[in-house]
């Protein structure tokens, strides 16, 4: 059987690369976060391992880079916060409080 994505794009995102459009499709797929299981590990051109969860468009394989923003950034999602935004800015997402989380412990 033939693989039905090999004709699509296939993008690796960082977090300071993520934009609303990817960040939405994200939390469709992965509503209450994602697991071990979902997390694709790869190597990278120079050979780093690179953890990443898959979301996909029409016409592109977004593979995003697992991190701890990522994760909060999806928890605290609000659509609202990106309406005043294109959903290509990158710009859009503003990187989350990480030593407010370590408090509530």
């Amino acid at each position: 059987m033939k693989n039905r994505d090999n004709h699509l794009k296939r993008v690796i995102v960082d977090f300071k690369k993520l934009t609303p459009e990817i960040l939405a499709l994200l939390v469709e797929k992965y509503p209450d976060g994602y697991d071990e299981d979902q997390i694709i590990s790869f190597r990278n051109a120079s050979n780093e391992i690179i953890e990443a969860v898959e979301v996909t468009t029409t016409d592109t394989k977004y593979l995003v880079k697992v991190s701890k923003k990522l994760a909060l950034t999806m928890e605290n999602y609000d659509e609202d916060d990106y309406e005043d935004y294109e959903e290509n800015d990158s710009g859009a997402i503003q990187e989350p409080d990480l030593s407010s989380d370590e408090d509530s412990d």
